[in-house]
């Protein structure tokens, strides 16, 4: 009998083993993009996750008196050099004081006619922003927004708003 109770007790420690790590992969957003400025990135899209060609880096500049935090997503081109297909942008401003403000911002930042500007409301977990075919971009609080950029146009908007979406601020 003992033999019974220590055979059932085992199998039912490895069937818990094997439900918490499929709960666990099932549960996970999709492959991981680490952090940049305070902020995880819980999801990058397949198509920059795979393969040795694509290559990630984080870098910080400053720009019309707003700090930026980047992390992009570049990949190498069969003929020499690359193309950044994928960015993620911690802008950190006193400007940036709502979601219009920070439309504002970044229309001037990349030379955008704001009023021509294509976006509609987007909302990040109950913070105020807007998206377009290639961005997403919220305010998380005053003086601090994100923007999810897909630089070369090949992610489409589903994937810009799902990395979006997988966006949140470290505990």
């Amino acid at each position: 009998m003992r033999f019974v109770r220590g055979t059932v007790r085992a199998w039912a420690a490895v069937l818990a083993a094997v439900l918490a790590t499929a709960a666990a992969a099932a549960a996970a957003p999709g492959p991981e993009g680490g952090t940049v400025d305070g902020f995880a990135i819980g999801y990058v899209p397949a198509a920059l996750a795979e393969g040795a060609e694509v290559e990630a880096s984080e870098f910080s500049y400053a720009w019309g008196g707003a700090d930026f935090t980047a992390r992009t997503w570049e990949r190498a081109l069969p003929g020499g050099g690359f193309r950044v297909e994928l960015q993620v942008l911690v802008v950190r401003a006193e400007a940036l004081t709502g979601p219009e403000e920070v439309r504002a911002f970044l229309a001037e930042y990349h030379e955008r006619d704001a009023r021509e500007w294509e976006l509609e409301a987007f909302d990040h977990r109950g913070s105020p922003g807007f998206a377009g075919a290639a961005e997403a971009f919220w305010l998380d609080e005053p003086g601090v927004a994100v923007e999810v950029r897909d630089s070369a146009g090949l992610l489409g908007r589903e994937e810009v708003r799902r990395t979006a979406l997988g966006i949140a601020r470290e505990a």
